[in-house]
């Protein structure tokens, strides 16, 4: 809301705010000449965030965003992606990053249900905009960061941040409201929006400053994910809070060489990544060692190998080695685990974090005792308020007082977390959620197809690849796996498709009708079955 003198108690209120917003302020006064961002070699100042963020929301607040409103972003990693969250942020408006990998199709169904008043692209990512039109869907003001001014229909970031006119009134943003949409697939197959707000930001950041020990005022941490990730919104909140360096690595193919190159360049003292990923830096790192300065190393987003973490232990000996786990919906960490108790509980993703509750429940929500199975719920301060427009998956996820994770888990004697399943069916494949009801409800649409089931199979590079097993109506020859993902090409984004193709009879159903998944798993889901 907008502080007014009809409300005495309104500037109490807005002096007493604590958001991101609030940080770089701060941040901008006491040490205007910091370096907050990096990015190729450039820098961006305290100073100059603030002034970026606040010259942006003058830019959206003349196209008529408000509070509440929703800001769309496709693009890659970049500093202005981080000016322009903070600046929709500003305004008490919500961004709403997304996958660029996701087809126009996909987009087209995000901007119907979240409604965007605009929409920030780079300018190769900006013919999207066009295709999602073509859809059938508007989504508002088109601002491109890079590139040649804008057309008819554009306006270039830079050209936004430059241009003269009113400035956005004074916002009274509140800790609890909505600061993100987050999209995470369902079961459904339909994407659904997790609501994050500031208090879930500042509550995430102070994990990090926990789990990591983040305490070096002089620390620099690379942010090597996609920016449309909660990983990294959630990596880069602890050092706006702290005021720390934030080092932003370009999107492209993963180059381990040039991963280390860049470590010892701006003197990294901290990076996350997936174990695939560690595998190769290691080898790189032992085949070529860089000058290096980490202080502390985090791995998630799929299990690692013993050999893995040995490899990790014995390349940076001097770093504290860190597992993490988590979801969108809890901005995103829950578990936690130091590198002395990897190889223990090998296999375990951690500890629920101090300052989360967490159960493993059984069907009736009554809590299992350890080493059973069950879904692991939890409460907390980094707990999401809701599923965007989406009021019964909302109420579903939230039964009982407690939000319901969807991953089935065993925890031992000492609080260690182990998971065995994911009750709603998902595999993750690099690093990305590939939700199998929207593959196969896409893959079902095919003409031939009369059923069809898709699992994950392990990969060595990938860690999980999807893989579907298909029942053909009687007399259609046998599609082949070509033929079926050129069928996907327009419908699911690359990562979402099968990697090999089971032709069968039937599926195997329980005596309820269900498909049994397992049984799938055992006879298609190995590497060479």
């Amino acid at each position: 809301m907008t502080t007014t003198a009809a409300d005495p108690t309104a500037e109490l209120h807005a002096a007493r705010r604590n958001t991101w917003n609030t940080w770089v302020a701060t941040h901008a006064e006491m040490n205007p000449d910091g370096e907050a961002l990096r990015y190729l070699g450039d820098t961006t100042t305290w100073a100059q965030l603030h002034r970026d963020v606040g010259a942006f929301a003058d830019a959206l607040a003349r196209r008529g965003v408000t509070a509440g409103d929703r800001v769309m972003l496709i693009t890659l990693n970049s500093p202005q992606f981080v000016e322009a969250v903070l600046g929709i942020n500003e305004l008490g408006a919500i961004a709403v990053p997304v996958n660029f990998r996701l087809t126009p199709g996909e987009l087209a169904y995000l901007v119907s249900d979240c409604t965007p008043k605009a929409v920030v692209t780079d300018a190769m990512l900006a013919p999207l905009v066009d295709a999602i039109r073509a859809q059938g869907e508007e989504p508002g003001e088109h601002f491109v960061i890079g590139g040649e001014p804008g057309t008819e229909n554009q306006t270039t970031f830079a050209d936004a941040l430059a241009e003269e006119g009113e400035p956005h009134a004074p916002v009274d943003v509140r800790e609890d409201d909505t600061a993100l949409i987050m999209y995470t697939s369902g079961t459904t197959g339909r994407p659904k929006g997790s609501m994050l707000s500031y208090e879930n930001m500042t509550a995430q950041a102070l994990t990090c400053i926990r789990v990591f020990r983040l305490y070096d005022e002089a620390g620099r941490a690379l942010c090597a994910a996609p920016m449309f990730h909660i990983a990294a919104l959630g990596s880069i909140a602890p050092s706006l809070q702290l005021g720390t360096t934030t080092v932003i690595h370009p999107l492209q193919a993963f180059d381990p060489a040039a991963l280390l190159d860049t470590l010892e360049a701006e003197e990294i003292t901290s990076i996350f990544l997936v174990p695939v990923q560690w595998q190769a830096v290691c080898a790189e790192q032992q085949a070529r060692p860089r000058a290096l300065r980490l202080k502390n190393i985090s791995w998630g987003a799929a299990p690692s190998t013993d050999t893995i973490l040995r490899a990790m232990a014995e390349t940076f000996p001097e770093a504290l080695n860190c597992a993490v786990f988590g979801q969108t919906e809890m901005s995103p960490i829950t578990c936690a685990m130091d590198g002395d108790d990897a190889l223990r509980k090998l296999g375990s993703v951690g500890k629920v974090i101090p300052t989360i509750r967490a159960r493993v429940v059984d069907g009736f929500g009554e809590p299992v005792a350890p080493g059973e199975v069950g879904e692991i719920v939890y409460r907390g301060p980094t707990m999401m308020s809701g599923y965007w427009n989406k009021p019964d998956e909302t109420a579903e996820a939230f039964e009982g007082g407690w939000f319901h994770s969807g991953d089935l888990v065993r925890m031992d004697s000492e609080g260690f977390v182990y998971v065995v399943d994911r009750k709603k069916d998902m595999l993750i494949s690099g690093g990305e959620n590939v939700y199998c009801a929207e593959v196969e409800n896409t893959i079902a649409g095919h003409p031939d197809v009369v059923e069809v089931a898709v699992i994950g199979r392990a990969d060595e590079k990938w860690g999980e690849v999807p893989v579907a097993v298909l029942v053909q109506k009687e007399g259609t020859a046998d599609l082949t796996l070509e033929q079926v993902n050129e069928w996907l090409q327009n419908k699911l984004a690359a990562f979402k498709r099968p990697k090999r193709l089971v032709h069968v009879a039937e599926l195997p159903r329980n005596a309820s009708g269900k498909v049994v998944k397992g049984t799938l798993r055992s006879e298609h889901g190995s590497v060479g079955v």
